[in-house]
């Protein structure tokens, strides 16, 4: 009789046992849940904030409010930051008036770059320029030589101004205590002349330029040594860059990923869309706004 009351205890207390793990269990998936929820909420408050003042929120920055805060905002140098478009009048110019050729010439210098990178040869981004703008005008028929195509590219390259966007913006991300660094294809020097005749240079905690390592973007090594140096995990890190091709190296590497979309510019569609896209750095601005990100008022 005493071992079956003992083994009515066992049973009952197994019984106990169970029913409170299935209680945790359901209190547990009832947190995630309401966790999950609560995102959402806040998530579209956010939007309905950012609509309220007049922003349009598109469909691809709906899981925007989900992102922790970057510590560190890399920034690409030319179309993202810096307007090309003295830089397609000498180059359009220099192929005899043909400015709609700048697309090609870029794409073709890109091609290039990446030719080299896998390859493990090494041309700075001047050299790689100048001989894909000879090759775009042997295509067409047109002559011209080294040094005369050489010029066309580094002399207006150099002094391109800053979209109307950007100082605003930078001084904005400056005093809400973001740091603040950029990362080229360009050498060192050069990207040290485009931002003191561009009036960017007091924005920028460094500069990094590939020629460190001598491997294009979007090598992933190229990321990697800016967030070896920072010091940083790279979902505290985002990329911001008017290219695609940027930004799938820089996703790929684990950073958080901003495209502004400047004038001709999309996204490449094989690859996961970034973050945030916005149509300008304005609009980035205004929606870390919204998410809190400035600790004080500028």
């Amino acid at each position: 009789m005493s071992i079956s009351i003992k083994n009515n205890r066992a049973t009952a207390k197994v019984i106990t046992n169970r029913e409170e793990i299935i209680r945790s269990k359901f209190y547990l998936k009832a947190l995630i849940t309401l966790t999950f929820l609560m995102a959402i909420l806040s998530n579209l408050n956010a939007q309905e904030a950012l609509q309220d003042k007049g922003i349009k929120v598109p469909l691809e920055n709906e899981n925007i409010q989900l992102l922790p805060k970057p510590r560190v905002i890399i920034f690409d140098v030319n179309e993202t930051l810096l307007d090309m478009i003295p830089l397609k009048k000498s180059v359009g110019k220099a192929l005899n008036g043909r400015e709609d050729l700048l697309p090609l010439w870029f794409s073709t210098m890109l091609h290039y770059s990446l030719v080299e990178t896998v390859t493990g040869n090494y041309h700075d981004f001047g050299e790689i320029g100048t001989a894909a703008l000879m090759m775009v005008a042997e295509t067409q028929g047109i002559d011209i030589n080294y040094e005369d195509a050489k010029e066309s590219i580094v002399t207006p390259l150099r002094s391109l101004p800053a979209h109307d966007d950007v100082v605003l913006s930078l001084k904005k991300l400056r005093k809400g205590g973001f740091g603040i660094v950029s990362l080229t294809n360009s050498s060192a020097k050069g990207v040290e002349t485009q931002f003191k005749n561009a009036g960017l240079t007091n924005f920028f905690d460094h500069r990094y330029s590939i020629e460190t390592i001598k491997k294009y973007k979007p090598h992933l090594d190229t990321y990697k040594m800016v967030l070896k140096d920072l010091g940083v995990n790279p979902s505290e890190v985002l990329m911001v860059a008017a290219h695609a091709w940027d930004l799938a190296g820089a996703k790929k590497a684990g950073l958080q990923t901003a495209f502004i979309k400047r004038p001709g510019k999309v996204l490449y569609p094989n690859v996961e869309k970034p973050d945030y896209i916005v149509n300008n750095l304005t609009e980035l601005i205004k929606i870390f706004e919204e998410k809190g990100y400035f600790k004080i008022d500028y």
